[in-house]
């Protein structure tokens, strides 16, 4: 494909979850047919080593962090008269800031197409050997950020629980929430700290109700590990066993519910990997 068949337009491309093996054909063609093409470097991170590849794969690259892309006024212009890619690692409408380039788009008479790419988040559904009808909302544990810490993620997880349902858990990018800088992925030992201390502050907001149904490090739960990649492992046991592993970079959680015979097995399974 050359450059002048790709329509004039912001162009949202999915690149696959970590290697760019997964990059579809016709993503591929369209990336390197757009006259220009962004790099979204802030909801989720391309591996040093697949980023040092990109160029080969699409062409010359920019990066694009939060600010540019929550105020795209730059590249909506850009947009108007060419075509602009803008790469995303996963799948690109995920992320509700690129449903509001969609709607910026459609009310500015901008042309938008959307290349889909493949998620990690249903690769760690798959992987994990659970059900995907038995999963619940998705959660994001974030940073602490200063003196505030947000509850909400360990209510939701809570609240799956007592519906049967399984969680899986986004591991936060960012510790400053700012979007600036290039991300620095949350550990599993930061992950499993930040949820005993969202119980600490839940049950003394309760006065201690419920106590005995939430010990974090007792839980059972998957860590999921640069997922998509050649590096991927899946890991279960309990939390406290999760806060250990040092390996990998980019990870995620999965916290269990009741699990079948056949789930039960699939997750003695992963023990062992």
């Amino acid at each position: 494909m050359v450059t002048d068949e790709v329509p004039a337009g912001l162009w949202l491309i999915g690149i696959g979850p970590g290697d760019l093996e997964h990059m579809t054909e016709r993503a591929r063609s369209v990336a390197r047919g757009c006259k220009k093409r962004y790099l979204e470097g802030y909801t989720a991170v391309l591996p040093t080593e697949q980023e040092a590849l990109l160029e080969s794969v699409v062409g010359p690259w920019e990066r694009m962090m939060r600010p540019s892309v929550e105020s795209p006024e730059t590249l909506l212009d850009e947009s108007r008269n060419d075509s602009v890619a803008l790469l995303v690692v996963g799948d690109p409408m995920q992320a509700t800031t690129h449903i509001d380039l969609e709607a910026r788009c459609m009310e500015e008479g901008i042309g938008f197409e959307v290349i889909p790419g493949m998620s990690a988040t249903s690769l760690a559904v798959s992987l994990s050997g659970l059900q995907s009808y038995k999963f619940g909302r998705q959660v994001t544990l974030p940073y602490p950020y200063g003196d505030y810490l947000a509850t909400s993620p360990l209510e939701m997880i809570l609240r799956n629980l007592e519906g049967g349902l399984h969680t899986l858990v986004l591991l936060d990018l960012d510790p400053t929430g700012m979007g600036f800088d290039l991300p620095t992925p949350m550990s599993p030992s930061q992950a499993i700290s930040t949820l005993e201390e969202m119980s600490s502050k839940w049950l003394e907001e309760r006065d201690g109700l419920d106590s005995t149904s939430v010990v974090v490090n007792e839980w059972e739960g998957m860590l999921l590990s640069d997922v998509g990649t050649k590096g991927q492992r899946v890991f279960s046991g309990s939390l406290e066993e999760i806060s250990k592993i040092q390996d990998g970079w980019v990870h995620s959680l999965i916290i269990p519910s009741e699990m079948s015979d056949n789930e039960r097995e699939a997750f003695s399974r992963r023990g062992a990997m």
